[in-house]
């Protein structure tokens, strides 16, 4: 269980009233481990925003639990809740979601200032990912003044600078041309196996989730099939999520 930073087990979630229930996830199950880079994939409507909004809080489940780092969220209320969101979780938006009234370092360092750190660590901290990520020379522009896949990566250094257990990252190539894209998410992979951070990632773009060492498509709110792609490489990785995606009954052209 130590080395599981999620658990999801036997979660359910429905919206409307007695009459007219929708079952937007219907007992869903799986684990992430420490360090690892997973992707979910499926269709609009399949439940995987849902089950975004649910491992992120800011939905709640109707049945079942959700474990981060052994602790079952489900039952954080409060002061604790939102201490969790602070200390457990990065996010990463399609949207950026930066304050436009913020430099790009004032944006990362925004989460830091609110757990009181110390002004030279917030220092320390936000040059060093800065370099990780390419963005030292614009740390003192504001968010008009960055192209999208800037400020991609301004929004991946402020949800990494706090270190963590869980990123969560909601179609963050949405909004990217396909050069930024790739640069954004050989930055994922720099995050993932060099810094360790353990990344969850909704996407409906195979391109985008190839990038990830394992994919777990969703269909009508239960889990289809999940894939790892172990020694492949990633065009090989990218055919067979295509083929999933194709028996899904996706239109593989948007996939792409």
């Amino acid at each position: 269980m130590e080395n599981n930073i999620l658990k999801i087990d036997k979660i359910e979630k429905y919206y409307g009233s007695r009459s007219s229930l929708t079952k937007a996830i219907n007992n869903i199950s799986f684990e992430v481990s420490k360090g690892e880079f997973v992707a979910i994939m499926g269709q609009s409507g399949s439940g995987k925003t849902t089950l975004l909004n649910v491992i992120s809080t800011i939905d709640r489940v109707t049945s079942g639990s959700i474990y981060v780092g052994g602790k079952d969220i489900t039952k954080l209320k409060g002061n604790a809740l939102n201490r969790f969101r602070r200390e457990e979780l990065g996010f990463i938006f399609q949207d950026f979601n930066l304050l436009d009234t913020l430099t790009a370092y004032e944006n990362i360092a925004l989460s830091l200032s609110i757990q009181n750190i110390k002004a030279r660590e917030i220092d320390e901290r936000i040059t060093k990912v800065a370099k990780e990520l390419d963005i030292k020379d614009i740390l003192n522009k504001y968010p008009y003044q960055m192209s999208g896949g800037q400020k991609q990566r301004v929004a991946s250094a402020r949800a990494i600078i706090t270190n963590p257990s869980l990123v969560l990252a909601d179609e963050p190539t949405g909004a990217l041309d396909s050069k930024s894209a790739r640069m954004l998410l050989e930055k994922f992979n720099y995050l993932n196996e060099t810094l360790k951070a353990t990344i969850l990632m909704v996407t409906h773009d195979a391109f985008t989730a190839s990038y990830a060492s394992r994919v777990i498509f969703i269909k009508d709110g239960r889990i289809f099939s999940e894939i790892i792609r172990g020694e492949l490489s990633r065009k090989e990785f990218f055919d067979k999520i295509i083929d999933v995606v194709t028996l899904l009954g996706g239109d593989v052209n948007n996939a792409l």
